[in-house]
């Protein structure tokens, strides 16, 4: 049903029932006619319900409809010149917007009927009167008729429109509810995307402080064993003295160059640049070690293809720790054996330990300080493992890197 403000169906009523009144004052339109009955009490309070009824026009639009064309054939029975059935046209235009769309086609039927009833209504009136039948029944009634149904269709036709701009707003509040979603989804996803930024700059914050550690523990190790050995020769050997001292400057300078673009990363808030990826980096690794003064009997063959840039950094971290902790804690050699298998790298390190060790057995190295425990997190992170225990006085570490490239 048609939903209208009270107010306005009242005020469209009284101006309906002024108007008519007007209307029936006037006798009628055109010539005046001696036959017609002029306007009384009784004409006004039946003209009142030609239009007054319109008030409940949107609650009962088929009852306002009987009324007022019940109450227009009584004014045409006795003779009143009404000439503008204006509440019954009305009345007709709300019962097309009424019923014009209703989903129940004998309602529709029904509507269309009571409509069109109007005609018939009045030529039963005129009849009653006494009126010539083929002269005024036919031509006017006719008209009466297609006037009818123009004003049904009429309201049929504004019912589809309003029921067409009510689906373009409903559709347009839907694109604004969307819009806005999409809006508030772009929101979340600016935050969420800040937050997975401030925390990849604070893992590689924390990655930039473990090679921080890593290169300057290993520097500062292998300076602490050149200066020894400077020490030890400088008066019986002052060529291997100068070596020792031209090692430590290669180191030191080689370790500010590090630090420097550990820190550069740090300041700038960007990726440290990649490890050396170089399949000879492990071999590198291992001859400055070797001019260090650490005695290595080496197995690295070459691997066939570059290693990714997590596992190459991985390796040699993990090689370059391993042989830190032999020149630290050893007796000043080690062995090294490093399998390129399909899918994965396997270092293996042994070296004779310092200190006194148990005469049989094995004992599992779980701490030994941040060397061990960030050799083991780099293993970890790539999915792989890292085993490093002391049996028989020889400390033997293992790291199993895998990195699912084939062979």
């Amino acid at each position: 049903m048609i939903r209208r403000s009270t107010t306005v169906d009242a005020g469209l009523a009284v101006l309906a029932f002024v108007l008519s009144l007007g209307v029936l004052a006037a006798d009628g339109f055109g010539t005046p006619d001696a036959s017609v009955h002029h306007l009384d009490g009784i004409g006004v309070l039946v003209t009142a319900m030609t239009a007054l009824p319109l008030v409940f026009r949107a609650r009962a639009p088929m009852v306002v409809c009987v009324v007022t064309f019940a109450a227009s054939a009584v004014l045409y029975r006795f003779g009143y010149p009404f000439d503008l059935p204006i509440g019954p046209g009305i009345a007709i235009y709300t019962l097309g917007m009424a019923y014009g769309g209703d989903p129940r086609p004998w309602h529709r039927r029904l509507a269309l009927q009571v409509a069109l009833a109007f005609a018939p209504l009045l030529g039963f009136a005129y009849l009653l009167r006494g009126e010539d039948v083929g002269e005024i029944l036919v031509p006017e009634l006719l008209g009466v008729a297609l006037v009818a149904a123009t004003l049904y269709l009429a309201g049929d036709r504004a019912r589809m429109r309003r029921e067409r701009m009510a689906e373009l707003e409903e559709q347009a509040r839907m694109r604004r509810e969307r819009m806005a979603e999409l809006e508030e989804q772009a929101r979340r996803a600016g935050r969420d995307a800040e937050r997975e930024r401030r925390l990849a700059v604070a893992e590689e914050r924390t990655r930039i402080a473990r090679e921080l550690h890593d290169s300057a523990g290993h520097a500062i190790n292998v300076i602490l064993v050149q200066a020894g050995a400077a020490r030890l020769l400088h008066e019986r050997d002052p060529a291997g003295s100068r070596r020792a001292i031209t090692a430590i400057e290669d180191v030191a300078r080689g370790t500010i160059g590090e630090i420097d673009r550990l820190v550069r990363a740090l300041r700038d808030d960007g990726p440290v640049p990649p490890a050396p990826a170089d399949p000879t980096a492990l071999a590198e690794l291992v001859e400055r070690h070797r001019a260090s003064g650490l005695a290595i009997a080496a197995v690295i063959p070459p691997p066939g293809r570059t290693l990714p840039h997590g596992v190459a950094w991985a390796a040699y971290r993990i090689l370059q720790e391993a042989l830190t902790n032999a020149a630290r804690h050893g007796r000043g050699s080690a062995d090294v054996a490093v399998r390129f298998a399909p899918g994965a790298v396997d270092i293996t390190v042994t070296n004779p330990t310092a200190g006194t060790t148990p005469a049989a057995g094995t004992t599992a190295v779980t701490g030994g300080g941040h060397g061990i425990v960030g050799m083991r997190e780099r293993a970890t992170l790539l999915g792989g493992t890292l085993d490093a225990a002391v049996e028989r006085g020889v400390f033997r570490l293992h790291a199993h890197l895998p990195h699912g490239q084939p062979a």
